[in-house]
């Protein structure tokens, strides 16, 4: 993968790379953010934990969904990608009442337009897992919308077949994860389409980044639940009085060590591989 790359982009997390017509570079960072806003401070190994991870998962779930994943870096952050042309709104699954769903539930009793029982709690797992759709903000937070929403904005058939895909591969992935201890969540999957026309998983997929993953032995409905993902910065930030809008606070090296120890627990549990075998052969997730 040394061969010559237009740099095109930077996200929260990645740098994206213009290879050929045909193909993407995409390189994760050590960066991370909360509520939307990049934080001074670098998780270090932060970007290698979500690219082997989406690479464990893209390999894993092809039967379920085409996905863009084409080559994995020697460097253990860096993707060759299929491009795609993507949908224009995310599509969070969620298994269980928590986050923006939980806020949403209290206020009206239903989450971006699914109508949900009476009397439930704080993290209580759902009757079943519901999409819930939300727009791609270039600034700011990103909005829930409703189904019928995503369905205009992506055209209803690539939507309804983006929708069953990230069903699946919720439903894959939890039991994957639940026969490893852990509790996924909710995670946010982001589609495209390919050359062909074709419904592709892009972006992560099922990383801490994307994902609320909670240790089983610690669950306990009714309140927030200790996680594997970045709540546990995000609480840091939050004990600060920061007010969410840039900039971040910078933050302390203890945290910073519990968050990297909190990815990397994901990794390993999730993947059964020390991610020190990874650090030495990254296509060993493959």
């Amino acid at each position: 993968m040394s061969e010559a790359a237009t740099h095109l982009a930077s996200g929260k997390v990645r740098e994206i790379y213009g290879l050929d017509d045909d193909r993407l570079l995409l390189v994760a960072s050590d960066r991370i953010s909360t509520f939307d806003v990049i934080l001074p401070t670098p998780i270090p190994d932060k970007g290698r934990v979500l690219t082997g991870m989406s690479a464990f998962w893209f390999s894993r779930t092809r039967s379920l969904v085409p996905n863009h994943l084409l080559d994995l870096g020697g460097d253990g952050r860096s993707t060759v990608c299929r491009r795609l042309t993507m949908l224009p709104v995310e599509l969070v699954v969620r298994g269980y009442l928590s986050g923006s769903g939980w806020v949403d539930y209290r206020a009206s009793g239903s989450v971006c337009g699914h109508s949900l029982p009476e009397g439930l709690r704080e993290s209580d797992r759902l009757p079943e897992p519901i999409v819930t759709p939300a727009t791609k903000a270039e600034e700011g937070h990103d909005l829930n919308i409703s189904e019928d929403e995503a369905a205009e904005l992506c055209g209803a058939e690539p939507y309804a077949t983006a929708r069953d895909a990230a069903l699946a591969l919720y439903r894959f992935a939890s039991r994957h994860a639940e026969e490893r201890g852990i509790v996924l969540a909710d995670t946010k999957f982001e589609f495209g389409l390919d050359a062909d026309g074709v419904v592709t998983l892009g972006d992560e997929a099922l990383t801490p980044d994307s994902s609320r993953f909670w240790p089983a032995d610690e669950y306990a409905p009714g309140g927030p639940q200790p996680s594997f993902d970045k709540q546990y910065v995000r609480d840091y930030c939050l004990s600060t009085g920061w007010d969410r809008t840039y900039p971040g606070p910078e933050v302390p090296d203890d945290v910073v060590a519990g968050t990297r120890a909190r990815y990397v627990e994901a990794f390993e549990r999730l993947t059964e591989i020390p991610f020190d075998r990874y650090l030495s052969d990254p296509k060993v997730v493959l």
